[in-house]
Parts: C-alpha cells; sequence; structure tokens
C-alpha cells in the first residue's frame, strides 16, 4: 500500500493547488481526479467560458470599429471558435499537470472513497488502489442544479457546459436563472447574435449584487436584445423539434410561452459531497445546502480531514478555494495559517463586467454603519473615452467615521483587473486619504479608483459629483 502525507480528493482550483503547497512544505502527496487535472474550472467554466466571452467582445468591436476609420465586417467560424477555445483550455490543464509533476505531486486517476481519514479507496481502470495517508483533503467542487421539467440532454436543455461547448451559434435560447453563470453566457451569445431571453423567479439578476452595477449591465444587454422577465417562474420545458417551447409565468400573473433552439438552465451550484464516503466517516454538513462544514484552518468535523472550495458552500469563486487550499496544505504541515481574510473580491465577466469586494451600502447599514460614499463615472475618465468604454462606474464605501474603506462596487471596462487593488487596501485597512493621496499613472482605468476616493472626501478633480450635504 502506497503511503502518503496527505491525499488530496479532486484537481480543481482547491485540490491542484493544495496539493503543490503540500508538496513544497516537503510532504508526500496524491491528488486523485476522477475526470481531468483542473477540475470544472478550467475545463468546463471560468477558463472556456473567459476564452468566449473574449472572442465575443473581439467580434463585436471588429463589427463596430468604423467610426475609427477601420472598416471591417467579421465572421464567426463556430468550429474555429472552440477549437481556439479548446486550445486555451489545454494549455492551462496541461500546465498545471506540469506543475503537480515539476513538484513531486502524484496525479492518481479514478473514483476516490474516503474510508477514513488514515485510508483513501481509489477506484480505477486497473483496478482498486488503497493509499494510506495521514491527512486528507476534500475537493471535491460541485455541479450545475438540475430543474425537475428541464432535465440536462445535452442536446436542447443544456447546463453551462454544453453551453460553453457549442457547435453552433443558436439562433435563440432561453435562459433559466439570471444569476452570474447565466448573464456570463448570454453576454458572449447575445454578441454573436442570438436572441436570449432570461427568465428569472426573483425579482432582480444577479441577486445580491450591487443594484446600480445590476442596472448598467442590463441596459447594456437590452442593447444586443436580450429580454428580461424578472419575478418570473418557468414552469414546464417541452422539447419540440429540434428545439423547446418555454413556458413561464411573470410578476404580473401573465402566462407566457416562447419557442426556442436551445434551453439554458443555470440556477444554482450544489456541493458534490455524495458518494465521497463522508456521510459514513460522520462528516458534518450544513442542514440547508448540504456544504461540508469547516473551520478557519479547513478542519470538518472529523480530525485528519479537511476541505476546500466549492464543497465547502458559498461563495462559490475559484480564488476561495486556492485561497482554501494553500491554507489546508500549510495547517497540514505543521505552519501557522487561517481562512482569516477581510475581503473576498468577486468578478462578473458580463460585458461590461462587474467586479466587487466588502459591503454594499445596504450590509453596511444594516450592521449599524454610517458610509459616505464616493462615485465617478467612467466617462470622466481619460483612458475610458480613448478606449470607447465608457459605461459604468467606480463606486467606493467608506465607513463615516474612521474612513476606512468597507465596499467597492465597480461596472466597467475591465473593472475584473482593478478590483484587486481594492481588496488590498480593504486587507490593509486603507482608509478614503490613502487611496486618494497614492498617486495613480495618467491615463489608466485605475484613475477612477483614486477620483472615486476623491469624491468621498468631496475633492473630485475630473468630475462635477452631487454637492456635499
Amino acid at each position: 500500500m502506497a503511503e502518503y502525507d496527505a491525499v488530496v480528493v479532486g484537481a480543481g482550483p482547491g485540490g491542484y493547488v493544495a496539493a503543490i503547497r503540500l508538496a513544497q512544505l516537503k510532504k508526500k502527496v496524491a491528488v486523485v481526479e476522477r475526470d481531468r487535472v483542473g477540475g470544472v474550472c478550467l475545463n468546463y467554466g471560468c477558463i472556456p467560458s473567459k476564452a468566449l466571452i473574449h472572442a465575443a467582445h473581439t467580434f463585436e468591436a471588429a463589427g463596430g470599429s468604423a467610426q475609427m476609420g477601420i472598416d471591417a465586417t467579421p465572421k464567426l467560424d463556430a468550429a474555429r471558435l472552440q477549437a481556439w477555445k479548446e486550445g486555451v483550455v489545454r494549455k492551462l490543464t496541461g500546465g498545471v499537470a506540469q506543475l503537480l509533476k515539476g513538484n513531486g505531486a502524484e496525479v492518481v486517476a479514478g473514483e476516490a472513497t474516503v474510508a477514513s481519514p488514515t485510508l483513501v479507496r481509489v477506484k480505477g481502470r486497473d483496478g482498486t488502489r488503497d493509499l494510506a495517508t495521514k491527512a486528507v483533503v476534500v475537493a471535491t467542487g460541485g455541479r450545475a442544479v438540475e430543474l425537475p421539467f428541464a432535465r440536462f440532454d445535452g442536446e436542447v436543455v443544456l447546463s453551462s457546459k454544453e453551453a460553453l461547448e457549442l457547435a453552433q451559434i443558436p439562433g435563440s435560447v432561453a435562459v433559466i436563472g439570471g444569476g452570474i453563470i447565466g448573464l456570463e453566457i448570454t453576454s458572449f451569445l447575445a454578441r454573436f447574435g442570438t436572441h436570449v431571453t432570461v427568465i428569472e423567479m426573483l425579482e432582480e439578476v444577479l441577486p445580491g449584487v450591487d443594484t446600480d452595477c445590476v442596472r448598467v449591465v442590463k441596459k447594456a444587454l437590452r442593447g444586443h436584445g436580450v429580454e428580461f422577465f424578472t419575478g418570473a417562474k418557468a414552469k414546464s420545458v417541452e422539447r419540440r423539434g429540434g428545439g423547446a417551447r418555454v413556458e413561464f409565468g411573470t410578476k404580473e400573473g401573465e402566462a407566457k410561452s416562447i419557442d426556442v433552439d436551445r434551453v439554458l438552465v443555470s440556477v444554482g451550484v450544489r456541493p458534490n459531497v455524495e458518494g465521497f464516503g463522508l456521510e459514513e466517516l460522520g462528516v458534518k454538513r450544513a442542514e440547508r445546502g448540504g456544504w461540508v462544514l469547516v473551520n478557519e484552518r479547513q478542519e470538518t468535523s472529523v480530525p485528519g480531514v479537511f476541505a476546500v472550495g466549492d464543497c465547502t458552500g458559498p461563495p462559490y469563486l475559484a480564488h476561495r478555494a486556492s485561497k482554501q487550499g494553500i491554507v489546508a496544505a500549510e495547517v497540514i504541515a505543521g505552519e501557522p495559517a487561517a481562512a482569516d481574510w477581510r475581503a473576498m473580491p468577486g468578478a462578473i465577466f458580463t460585458d461590461p463586467e462587474i467586479a466587487t469586494v466588502g459591503l454594499t451600502a445596504e450590509q453596511a447599514r444594516a450592521e449599524g454603519r454610517d458610509i459616505v460614499e464616493g462615485k465617478v463615472p467612467f466617462g470622466a475618465i481619460g483612458k475610458a473615452v480613448a478606449i470607447n468604454a465608457t459605461e459604468g462606474f467606480v463606486k467606493l464605501l467608506f465607513d463615516k467615521q474612521g474612513k476606512q474603506l468597507v465596499g467597492a462596487h465597480l461596472v466597467g471596462p475591465g473593472v475584473s483587473d482593478l478590483i484587486s487593488e481594492l481588496a488590498l487596501a480593504m486587507e490593509m485597512g486603507a482608509t478614503a486619504d490613502d487611496i486618494a493621496l497614492t498617486v495613480h499613472p495618467h491615463p489608466t482605468l485605475p484613475e477612477g479608483i483614486m477620483e472615486a476616493a476623491e469624491a468621498a472626501l468631496g475633492r473630485a478633480i475630473h468630475f462635477m459629483g452631487p454637492p456635499r450635504r
């Protein structure tokens, strides 16, 4: 029987990072993967979706370049698009495999069962193999939630995985669920010419996101023909010919039906926690949602068993999973580590993008905080005007008494790259003065961050905001 210091179950952004960090700390480690190294994120989610979103943005930019004196008529070849996307995926997953190998982590292919905190049983093509270990890291990820009346068939009724593998761009798509995944896929399909209808049960799409940011994205998507039905409930999906008829009720009580080529169901993520032996071990899980419960050291209720990533519940973020993986690895290796971050940023890759960190204004007020807001539109930022990307704004929220940054909400060009500065500022306890006094190079998009901090202090230079009270 092979013996290890740790066995990691799952090679996604949580698992492979944990394995690499364990190997760096001179621990003998194996990572078990039943599908492909990189997990859902690299193979079927984060990376392929961003590749397609970038392609759609390029397609649209080429078609709208005449105003800059560049005449171009783009033509989409869906097969070549998919081949390019797969090339991106292979490059990154191949890189992860090399990093695991180069650091000395062993990859074991197969289905893992955690028989005990010291034994992982792997069922592979060549039979069953037992791995003796001193610790186990569960990094089993999550999967898309199905609807009882709209089961995934991979042809007409799609999960996000199949939506990212479309061999042809459909003429029409109904998206059931207006969360992050649904709107990211909507963004690239609409720019490729698909007529998209979004059906969201809640009163607004992107629930929990700053409402001002959501309005900007909805306006942009409506400009590409996207229809939104919020407060609406999907009732049935019936396959008809090569497509489907979707029936739903609007918030006004009207019964509606639409015929579409494809249906994307994106109503949430369910943690992968069944079938790995966790129930038999007595690992405690959340009563609602069912995810594995962990402490700040990523320890479960069973000593020697750790858990990271989507199997530990929301927020379902790859970078959160990776950070948790590092924490678990360092704890196993005897290093001082804990999941004690102040700020967990998030990015939504619609077009325009949304990026957030910290509290919304509503959350801050619910905590009893008195806040001051600084908000500057990208239309006031020279770089945004120069690249013809003026939709959106930077909104910063500061505690009125101590002036510390408590929340940041951005929508517009490249904000997924800008949010890291604000996450760092929050981790370091930066104030409005700290950010405003930090010189930002010109002309750049991050100048919007400096200007928003100055606006909160009542001294914005390049934007005439509302008068300070």
